[in-house]
This record gives C-alpha cells, structure tokens and sequence, in this order.
C-alpha cells in the first residue's frame, strides 16, 4: 500500500529519571556510586527510543530531591520513573514528588538474574539489593497520597560491567523482556496523554439529532483529558471550498486514486453503484478545502455531522466529506461522524499509539460464524486495512441527507482491539476494552466499512456483557493486542477502563 505522512508531527512525551542512593554509600564503597549513574544511564538510552529523557542522575538526600523535582517540574515531565538503584531512604524519594505533579513510576530492575555468592562483598551485593527499597518507597508513596506504579524484573544489560562479579547480560531473559515491556507501555501511555493536553479536536455542524448517547459537554472533555474543543461551522469549510485551486483538485484526485480502488455497480444494492466522474471530482474538491481546514485551525481530531434543509447548498457539502475524512484520518486527523466527539478521542487514542484506530458501530451478527460485523458508512482509517478500500457511489446516505462518496473496506485480519469511550451518570468518562480477532469473512457490497469480529465469547454472551457497561453505539476498532497498554492510558488519564 502507497505509504502515507501525517499532516502533524507527534510529540514524544518527555519522562524523568533519576536513580536513588544512599550518599553513606559512596565513601564506603569505592566505585559503587559510577556503577550505579551508568546503569541510570542504560535506562535514560533504551527509553530514548519512546520519549525525551530528562535524565536528573543519582538522588542520595532530600536536597537533591527537591532539586530534581523542581527540574522535572521545570521541564514539563508528562511521567517520572524512580530507579531504585540500591538502598536508600524514602526521604530521597517523596520530595521529588512533591515538587513535581507527573504520574510516578518505581523501577525495581536487579541487573544479575543470580550473584556470584561465594565473591560478593558488601558493595556488589549493594549494586543488586533494588527491591530492598522498593517497600519503602511504595510505602511513603501510598502515606503520601501520591497514585504510583511498580515495574519489578532484571536490569537487560546487554554486557556485564567489569567491576561485577555477577553475569549481568540479562537482556533475552523474560525477566527483562517483560519489564522492559511495561516500561514501554507506560510511557505509550503517557505520550497518549501528553498528546491529548495539547490536542485541538474540531466539532464541525452538530451531533445526529436523538443520538442522546453521543451528546457530550465540551467542558467535562476538556477538563478530564485536557483537549481543546474548536467549535466549527460549516460556512468556514465553505469559504474554503470556495478558495479551493485546480491544482489542488488534482493532487486529491491523485490521491485517491493511489489509495483506493474505483468499485463498478453493486450486486446486491440498486442504490450503491460505481462513482461517477462528477462525484470523484467533487469529494476531491472538498477534501482539498477539509485539509485546509484542518491546517488553519490546527486540528489534531475532528467529528463532524449536518442536517440540512432541503435544496441548501451545504447538503452537497456534506455529501462529499466520506473520502476526504478518511485520506485526513490517515494522515493522523482522526474524524469521527455524526458528530461522535467521544469516539473521535477513542480513535486519537488509539492513533497517537500507532494502532489505528477505525470509525464502527455493530452492523449484524454472523452466529454461524460466530463473529460480529462492525463498520461504519463513514471515515475509515486507510493504514490498517486488509487490502485496498473501494470506493462506491451511493444513491443516498441512509439515514442521512444527501448522496455522494462511501468507504468500502476492512481491517486487516489477525488480532484487533475495540476502544469505547462512554459517560456515566456521574459525568465521568470510561474507557471499555476488549481483545479480539478480525476475519477475513465476507461483507456485504453497501459502501459501508466492515470487518467481522470474533471474540473470546460467543456473540450473544459478549453483547450481553458489553451492553452491560452502557456503552455508547460507536467505537474505535484497532489492530493488535493492547488492552494493558490501554488500561495504563486510562491509569494516567485518571480515567476509570474496564477490560471485557
């Protein structure tokens, strides 16, 4: 498939580090406190790949914990890992904490699987005794009313320090891997919530009218994720369609041509026939004016739906936005319809993580295959389909005005996680997960997308437990397993996840 840049570069999310001593320590035991920053240092590295590292070096008194914490706080830090390098008082600990806000993150990472018994000293047994302090730390931490997560396992060295009498090449053990694993993943999570305070969603039109699940109060989104909402008419995609060049027409119908593929008649649906010229045309012209859209208002997500009176000129408008919708969601503007602004947070999430993250709502169920069809008629994240979206031409959106341009396609086959996001009575958002596996089964010739879904359940026991937890009809399919990764997004958005 033609490969695809977004519109907007991601921030990596910036993390502290520090390592924690006891500053006894060093006079005592020669070399000890070089071994312990180097180790610091390996961490600060492989994290480098995920996130800016503001790696602050060895805490060993309460003074120096003030001052990492009034750097990280200084420095923006979105999460602050604590690497228990050896034993040291929790007073080293808390006050880095105190100063600085950001979700916290304990590393009890031994760097041997096993010491050399018969040949440790007192100051290399020191550089491997991590979990002595991690009760204390975890102790202080719970006194102190300050929310932390522990990651316990080996180190991952590569190579073993020569003032080591242990062999510390851990890094194929799954010890590491597993560490290194959760490690990975809390910092994913928190570039999701970084992300997502510096995010500008666009509200285009207004929400489907009686959809009472979708409603949402802009404040209460802000306020629980830190997302802008930028209140949008349609006269302000309008005015520039209006603007829109020849040249840019053509680099759109460019475009589509190199991501999808033009459908002939439908089989089955007299209403669903190949795309004309006319229609081509026109869905690449508004997606020229869309883009630019996005552009002027800085827009990282957008959910978007309008209901005109008969014969007003934005019905067209509206009728075009299929296509445009899906080349912007591939380029990492997420647009959800029907002006589901809960689902386009559910599908920015799951594309700051690079997962996807598709427009669906449940369209049947096979019960001879087990499986659930879930699609949509609307935008359709191009970077995780199976093979080429088709386009087709609809003689009427149904349910809506107008006619236009669909989507045809469906996520690629193998394992794929559905994100719903839904509000309780309490005006809290919730986060639902579940894990499942997409098909490569049949699908009908409607211009909707769809992909049928197995779960661990049978179709009927799954909906019974999913209804349950009052979801709203829309959600985001991605591809993968990723419902722990999902559950530390929820953990710091402080967002209550319940995983099916």
């Amino acid at each position: 498939m033609v490969t695809i840049s977004p519109l907007k570069t991601t921030r990596k999310p910036v993390v502290g580090l520090y390592s924690i001593g006891l500053k006894a320590y060093w006079e005592q035991f020669p070399g000890l406190r070089e071994r312990l920053l180097g180790y610091g240092r390996f961490i600060a590295e492989r994290m480098g790949q995920w996130a800016n590292v503001q790696n602050f070096g060895l805490v060993d008194t309460e003074y120096a914990a003030r001052e990492a914490g009034e750097r990280f706080s200084e420095s923006g830090v979105d999460l602050v890992f604590c690497h228990c390098a050896t034993y040291a008082t929790s007073a080293c600990v808390l006050p880095v904490h105190q100063m600085c806000k950001a979700p916290a993150v304990v590393l009890s990472l031994q760097p041997a699987a096993r010491i050399d018994y018969a040949r440790t000293s007192t100051g290399e047994w020191l550089a491997h005794c991590c979990a002595c302090v991690a009760p204390e730390v975890s102790n202080a931490f719970n006194r102190a009313g300050i929310p932390f997560h522990v990651v316990s396992g080996l180190l991952g060295l590569h190579e073993t320090p020569e003032i080591s009498t242990a062999d510390e090449n851990t890094e194929g053990r799954p010890e590491a891997v597993r560490a290194w694993d959760e490690i990975e993943g809390w910092v994913r999570a928190a570039s999701v919530a970084a992300a997502l305070r510096r995010s500008r969603f666009g509200f285009l039109g207004n929400t489907y009218s009686g959809m009472l699940d979708m409603y949402s109060d802009f404040t209460m989104l802000q306020a629980q994720t830190g997302m802008h909402v930028q209140v949008l008419e349609m006269c302000d995609l309008n005015e520039r369609l209006q603007r829109v060049s020849e040249a840019q027409v053509q680099e759109k119908l460019d475009e589509i041509h190199a991501f999808f593929e033009i459908s002939g008649d439908s089989p089955a649906d007299p209403l669903v026939t190949k795309p004309t010229g006319e229609q081509l045309l026109w869905s690449a012209k508004v997606a020229a004016a869309q883009e630019q859209m996005v552009r002027d208002f800085d827009l990282d997500a957008l959910c978007y739906y309008y209901h005109s009176a008969e014969g007003n000129p934005y019905e067209a408008l509206q009728g075009g936005f299929i296509v445009g919708h899906s080349l912007l969601t591939a380029k990492g503007v997420v647009c959800a319809g029907e002006g589901d602004l809960k689902t386009a947070l559910a599908m920015k999430i799951c594309d700051v993580l690079g997962i996807g993250g598709s427009f669906c709502e449940i369209a049947l169920t096979d019960y001879i295959d087990g499986t659930i069809l879930v699609g949509h008629d609307g935008p359709f994240h191009i970077k995780i389909a199976g093979k080429k979206p088709v386009l087709r031409g609809m003689g009427v959106y149904h349910g809506k005005k107008g006619t236009g341009v669909s989507v045809e396609a469906k996520v690629k086959a193998g394992p794929v996680t559905t994100l719903n996001v839904t509000q309780t009575v309490d005006g809290r958002l919730k986060l639902i997960v579940s894990e499942a596996r997409a098909t490569d089964g049949e699908i009908m010739s409607v211009g909707n997308t769809q992909t049928p879904v197995k779960f661990a359940l049978a179709p009927d026991s799954y909906m019974e437990r999913w209804f349950a937890e009052a979801p709203t009809h829309h959600f985001a399919l991605a591809i993968g397993h990723h419902a722990d990764l999902l559950q530390k997004v929820g953990t710091l958005l402080q967002i209550p996840t319940v995983v099916l």
